[in-house]
């Protein structure tokens, strides 16, 4: 309900399918009353202070005929063409201007009064004189017609912005897409210069393994060579190294020679120069050394000579022995 004190009873203004709410100094409309009366198909606003319709108001889609002359409107709202049922509006003396693009959505209208409004040039033009019913439903079809056009051009612009926007959103993508596609490129590259990397890594060491095996076929063929010199030589003193057995069967001879005069030397002094002389077996030993001691003084010469060459033996193999051993 409004807070007009003078509406106080909203059904005291219905009569039949009219409410009239006219010359009541409203200054807004009890819309959530008017909802409530669903068969008022007519609704009298005149002469009023209402300076704009909230949006609700164009709920009240039952309403057939409107009357809204000589109020302090300055504008209409936008969803207005949701009153598809209206086919009479009087907008008479109020301070429009334009009206909403909606208003070509009202496709019932028949009659309509925009007389005493300050229009803008294209919409007065339209809405024409308005001085009796043959002028006020021109006055419906022209602007109408008007509206539809702006409508048009609207729906062009907005369609033109929708297309703007597309193509914005296409270039945003296709920049996504190009810049995408130079960074997938360059990770791309970075990885081909990586392999490289690792592959000119993997050819250096290849080719350092190479010179080392090639080093040590080098060096083995060295040893080998030097291993067949050293071969030579070996064989060579093996071949020169024959007379040496010659050399140590004649040292041995001496030895045996030597040791054999030893024992026979121990003997005969063991015969002559102990207890055991008068013994049977010494009897021979010291004649043979009696024999040899006459004999020697015969041969003193010889055995001079004999016993140097001994001495010369004896010294020889001693050398021989101590070189064997170091």
């Amino acid at each position: 309900m409004s807070k007009n004190s003078k509406v106080l009873n909203l059904k005291d203004k219905i009569n039949g399918n009219e409410v009239d709410l006219s010359l009541c100094n409203l200054t807004e409309v009890p819309v959530r009353e008017l909802a409530a009366v669903t068969k008022a198909t007519v609704l009298d606003l005149s002469c009023n202070n209402i300076i704009s319709l909230p949006p609700e108001f164009c709920n009240l889609t039952h309403l057939v005929k409107l009357d809204l002359n000589k109020n302090q409107l300055t504008s209409l709202p936008d969803n207005l063409g949701n009153l598809v049922n209206l086919q009479h509006l009087d907008l008479f003396g109020n301070k429009l201007t334009v009206l909403p693009v909606s208003f070509s959505q009202l496709r019932s209208l028949k009659w309509l009064d925009l007389k005493d409004n300050p229009l803008e040039a294209n919409l007065a033009k339209a809405a024409g004189d308005c001085l009796d019913e043959k002028q006020c439903k021109q006055c419906a079809s022209k602007v109408l017609q008007h509206m539809r056009a702006i409508q048009e051009e609207v729906d062009r612009a907005r369609e033109k912005r929708l297309l703007r926007e597309k193509e914005l959103e296409r270039k945003k993508e296709a920049k996504q897409r190009e810049r995408e596609a130079r960074e997938k490129e360059a990770r791309k590259r970075e990885k081909a210069e990586e392999k490289e990397k690792r592959r000119k890594e993997y050819n250096a060491q290849m080719a350092a393994l190479a010179a080392q095996e090639q080093q040590k076929k080098k060096n083995e063929e060295k040893k080998k060579k030097n291993g067949q010199a050293a071969g030579k030589v070996n064989k060579k003193a093996v071949v020169e190294s024959p007379p040496k057995p010659k050399r140590s069967l004649l040292g041995l001879m001496l030895k045996l020679l030597l040791l054999l005069l030893l024992g026979l030397v121990g003997v005969a002094a063991t015969c002559r120069f102990t207890d055991l002389q008068k013994e049977a077996m010494c009897v021979p030993v010291n004649t043979a050394v009696n024999d040899g001691i006459s004999w020697a003084k015969q041969q003193e010469v010889v055995v001079r000579q004999l016993v140097q060459n001994l001495s010369s033996a004896a010294k020889e193999f001693l050398d021989s022995t101590q070189t064997s051993k170091n």
